[in-house]
């Protein structure tokens, strides 16, 4: 049986990845926490509802939707415009650290923030991303307690 924990580990046991939990994100969370939740929310629609591509494709690129990899509250204007550039740079880095990427995952990554950046999303996948990363923005905004994901 494919859990969860089984398709993500290997990412986020890099240091790189791990860095994640000191980048404050959405106000009451992390980035690292919320990258965890956008994935597993992804994982429970895949579980539920199936999909073309596989749980492993979908999971992982939903993972690393927002991979760039900085603390974006504390740079002052070196991360000016970030919302409309950190797509690209999230898909740069993922794809230096995994260069396999599918382009359903790279489109997972680069159009996750539309409408923001102007292209939408080319595939069901990303459009999934995209929907379930602002689901994870409002709850990371507005949560009372955390959740651990297992």
């Amino acid at each position: 049986m494919t859990t969860f924990y089984s398709i993500i580990k290997d990412i986020i046991r890099t240091e790189e990845f791990r860095k994640m939990k000191n980048y404050k994100h959405h106000i009451k969370g992390n980035l690292f926490e919320h990258s965890l939740k956008v994935a597993f929310l992804c994982y429970k629609y895949h579980k539920k509802k199936g999909m073309k591509i596989s749980i492993e494709e979908f999971v992982r690129g939903a993972l690393l939707h927002d991979y760039y990899l900085y603390d974006l509250h504390g740079d002052g204007k070196k991360h000016r415009f970030h919302w409309f550039k950190h797509p690209r740079l999230a898909l740069e880095n993922a794809l230096k650290k995994y260069p396999d990427l599918t382009k359903t995952q790279q489109d997972m990554i680069l159009h996750h923030m539309f409408p923001l950046t102007l292209v939408p999303p080319k595939t069901k996948a990303g459009w999934l991303v995209c929907y379930y990363d602002k689901v994870a923005a409002v709850n990371d905004r507005f949560r009372k307690r955390k959740k651990t994901y297992k």
